[in-house]
This record gives C-alpha cells, sequence and structure tokens, in this order.
C-alpha cells in the first residue's frame, strides 16, 4: 500500500500508531513504504542501506522476485487451510528442508517463538514417556534468548530482563549456566534433566559464538547421559552463518532444532526439525496450530530456501562477513568484532553508546540495530557486496567518530 494511494499524510499514519496501537519498540522516525534487495525507501523514495533484514528475516533481498511470485501464485490458489487436507507447498517445503539439513522430521510453526515452544514440548514429553514423570527439566544459556511465549521465556537466561520482569514467576523446570562453559553446563543437569538448550550464536545475548569445545562437548554428554540436545537456529539457520545451520561449523547434529526468520523470505513461518526417534514424541492430539504450515508461508519459504541455495549464499555471508568484520575492527573506541557470517556484533568501549550509533546510523540513511549498552549488530541481507559494506562502513564510521567529539 502506498501513502499517495490513503489520501494521508505520514504524520497522519505516524498519529494513527501512537493513537491506536500498543507500543513496545522504539520507533525509527521512517515511514517504511517499498523495499527492494538491500534497500528500503521512505515515501519519498529515500533510500536506506538495510543492514537489519527485518532482524535477519530477508536474507535473499527485500521483496525477492522469486518469493513475490510464489506468494502471489499461491494466494490466488489457496491462501489458507487447516492442516486436515495435503497441501503442496507444505510438503515439498517439508522435503526440501529435511534433505538439506539431514534431518527427519519437520513440525511448522508460525513464528521462531513458537517453534521453540515447540521444541521444548516435544523434549519434555519424549523424556516423561521414555524415562518417567520427573524427565522434564532443561538447562539452557545465561544471557540466551529464545522467544516471548511463556515457555520460551522462561527458557531465556536472563532473569531481569524487560522480556520477563511483571509477567509473574516463569514456568517451572529450566536452569541456565554459563556460554561456552562446558563444565558448568555438565554441573546445572540433574537426574531430571532430559535435554540441553543453546544457540549456536548468541544473537540478543551480544553475538556470541559458541566454541568448538562447547559444543562437540554437549552432543557427546547429552549422547552419554540419554539427554537431548536442543539448537535454536531462530535467528542462525538459513545461510547467515555461512553455513546452511549454524549446528554445521560444529560437525554435529541435534535431536531437535528450531528456525524461522530467513525461512520464510519476509513471511512468517517457523518450524522444528527432530530425528525421527524424537519426532515420534508428537501424536495426534498432542500438538497443534492453526496456521502454521501455511499454504502461502510455505510458497514463500520453498522460493527462499531455493535462492538461497540456489545462489550460494552462505559462501557470500562468510565472505562478506570476514571482509565487513575486518573493516569494523579499524573503527576508534572498538573493543570487540565478533560473529559467524553476516551475523556480526561490534562492542565499542564505554564512552561510545550503541543506541546512538544506532541512531547516527539512521540519520545517515544506513539501518542497523544495537543490542546492550555498547553493542551494534550487523544482519543484512545475504546478497550485499563489498560496496556494500564500505558505504556501511563509512557511515559506522563518520557516526562514531561524530560521538568521539
Amino acid at each position: 500500500m502506498k501513502l499517495k494511494d490513503t489520501g494521508l499524510t505520514a504524520e497522519d499514519i505516524k498519529a494513527k500508531v501512537k493513537k491506536y496501537m500498543i507500543e513496545t519498540y522504539e520507533r525509527f522516525d521512517f515511514l517504511a513504504e517499498t523495499a527492494k534487495d538491500q534497500y528500503m525507501y521512505d515515501e519519498n523514495g529515500t533510500a536506506y542501506l538495510d543492514f537489519y533484514a527485518g532482524i535477519a528475516v530477508n536474507s535473499a533481498g527485500n521483496c525477492n522476485e522469486k518469493v513475490v511470485k510464489a506468494v502471489q501464485d499461491q494466494a490466488a490458489d489457496i491462501m489458507q487451510t487447516f492442516n486436515y487436507p495435503y497441501t503442496i507447498p507444505q510438503a515439498l517445503l517439508a522435503e526440501k528442508v529435511c534433505t538439506t539439513i539431514g534431518m527427519d522430521k519437520i513440525f511448522f510453526q508460525s513464528t521462531g517463538t513458537e517453534a521453540n515452544e515447540a521444541m521444548i514440548k516435544m523434549a519434555r514429553k519424549y523424556g516423561i514417556e521414555h524415562y518417567g514423570p520427573n524427565k522434564y527439566h532443561i538447562v539452557t544459556a545465561k544471557m540466551g534468548f529464545h522467544g516471548r511465549t511463556f515457555g520460551a521465556m522462561s527458557a531465556t537466561g536472563q532473569p531481569g530482563n524487560a522480556c520477563q520482569v511483571g509477567f509473574g514467576p516463569m514456568t517451572y523446570g529450566f536452569s541456565y549456566a554459563p556460554y561456552n562453559d562446558l563444565e558448568a553446563f555438565k554441573d546445572a543437569c540433574t537426574e531430571n534433566t532430559i535435554a540441553i538448550m543453546i544457540e549456536p550464536v548468541q544473537g540478543e545475548g551480544g553475538v556470541h559464538p559458541a566454541t568448538q569445545e562447547f559444543m562437540t562437548g554437549l552432543r557427546k554428554f547429552c549422547d552419554e547421559n540419554g539427554m537431548l540436545l536442543l539448537i535454536d537456529e531462530v535467528q542462525t539457520g538459513w545461510c547467515r552463518t555461512g553455513k546452511v545451520m549454524s549446528f554445521m561449523h560444529y560437525g554435529i547434529k541435534p535431536d531437535i532444532v528450531s528456525m524461522a526468520k530467513a525461512l520464510g523470505g519476509g513471511m512468517p513461518i517457523g518450524a522444528i526439525c527432530a530425528t525421527k526417534e524424537v519426532a515420534s514424541a508428537f501424536t495426534m492430539g498432542s500438538h497443534g496450530t492453526t496456521f502454521g504450515g501455511h499454504p502461502v508461508s510455505c510458497a514463500a519459504a520453498l522460493a527462499e530456501v531455493n535462492e538461497l541455495l540456489d545462489r550460494n549464499l552462505a559462501d557470500n555471508a562468510e565472505k562478506m562477513g570476514e571482509y565487513m568484520k575486518k573493516k569494523l575492527a579499524t573503527l576508534p573506541h572498538v573493543k570487540e568484532v565478533r560473529g559467524q557470517g553476516l551475523l556480526i556484533g561490534c562492542e565499542f568501549d564505554d564512552t561510545i553508546s550503541g543506541v546512538e550509533v544506532k541512531h547516527g546510523c539512521f540519520d545517515r540513511k544506513l539501518l542497523i540495530t544495537a543490542i546492550g549498552k555498547h553493542i551494534i549488530r550487523l544482519i543484512p541481507p545475504l546478497i550485499i557486496t563489498e560496496a556494500d559494506c564500505d558505504k556501511a562502513f563509512a557511515i559506522i564510521k563518520e557516526t562514531v567518530e561524530s560521538l568521539s567529539k
């Protein structure tokens, strides 16, 4: 929908949001009207270089032509049906995802937090059915983030975080251990523990990748103790980190993996994939969804996945990620640059505010995000070039230098 077709002004739109919407986000003063590839445009056609990508969603580019066509074609055929009849996009996507990442079974959801809820439920049901009613406990990482529904929120190891404060007691049955500390994770497990649940890169926690020792150690420990390894790839999945899935960097395989964001190419979709044995915990009526496996979302996802794979965008993510990290390391006031592929965190010293860098970049027509007090996060479309990186770096550098004065 274009502003010119409404008879309204941009200020009218902002006023309606302020009057009618419950706001929990800090808004940019920006009306996003159109988007294409690595750019977003306001109502005046002003271009913003998009290193935000809908929070790691639009990996094959904003409004990718093949994804848009898949949405249009499927919406004209059948837009939605519950999961009683078979649908073609759902079946084709299920096969594509499972065969690509080496998993046996898939269950579709609508969002990432719902995917993590399903992963938690499947692990607990598997544990209780195989080991008894007390096998439900799950260990997750401190400073992790798994979503905003109650199970996923409770799995998030950030007590006192705004996403938990004021909502009463969290769901029982979770413990937290320091990320990348294998011995601490082992110590946090009890006779009631059925699973360990982690992100291979802590995105919201500051962009901290897991070490090889940590990941292989967790896999070995779970195997030796009859426990499941659950990997949250909602943000890292589908070529973002330089591999199709981040767990592939470590030469391991999870028992269940969650995904969302980039899977849909801009349409809402989430999913969990599991081994055949663990997936058997979900039986008729044990879990369900109205919109999970939505035909239009599945058609979009199939087109997006094909684009990511056919264009080898994992390889480009790895190359452009290394290129951008080397440039960011030369910025003034930088303490550390870290990440995998095009999931990059740049941490400044105490004199530079990440939020102020974010806003300064926005004023200069670059969209990035800030996490924590002193960290900016770059999660652009995976189609970006060295020229795009150079442009983004120049804006970030100018912003940081202006804040240093």
